[in-house]
């Protein structure tokens, strides 16, 4: 991988219309500061023909996945590889990819959509990401020790902003 590509993965995950919300430090940067991410993080809703279009984006950008390092090989050549396992880290040329089916701390797929915003990016590309509420409650699922704890103080702070008329 040479550099992360997000708009060109966003636009083919938007090309195959995948529903999914951006999450995870890529979001957090779209929305509110440039943090150091390395990867990009979708949460896909959890329906047979959606996971379908998800294999199919992934497989356009050349995305490699497996169980194992030895059975490490790329997604193309593995159908229904979306059904084995909850999470997924991938690679691509384009940047690193994590694809999760559930979040832990969240609700219902549905329900995070409603709470979801719209945004571009720099580039012109549309995406979903997940709101500010429920990024702070997937990072409070996590145990302490992992958590990142200046996200969650600058995500409260935007909150707050926002409620008083600043920008969210």
């Amino acid at each position: 991988m040479d550099r992360m590509n997000v708009d060109h993965v966003l636009d083919t995950m938007n090309r195959h219309t995948v529903e999914y919300l951006l999450i995870g430090g890529m979001n957090f940067l779209l929305r509110h500061e440039p943090v150091l991410t390395f990867d990009i993080d979708f949460w896909v809703h959890d329906t047979p023909h959606n996971l379908d279009r998800c294999e199919a984006a992934m497989a356009d950008l050349d995305a490699a996945w497996g169980p194992t390092e030895d059975s490490w090989r790329p997604v193309r050549l593995q159908p229904g590889w979306t059904r084995r396992q909850a999470v997924f880290c991938l690679t691509t040329p384009h940047g690193s990819v994590d694809v999760f089916r559930s979040v832990a701390g969240l609700g219902g797929w549905n329900e995070c959509l409603g709470r979801s915003y719209s945004a571009f990016t720099a580039g012109g590309i549309s995406f979903k990401g997940l709101g500010d509420s429920d990024m702070i409650a997937c990072q409070m699922a996590l145990a302490p020790e992992i958590r990142k704890h200046a996200r969650v103080d600058a995500l409260l702070r935007a909150m707050e902003a926002a409620r008083h008329g600043g920008l969210p």
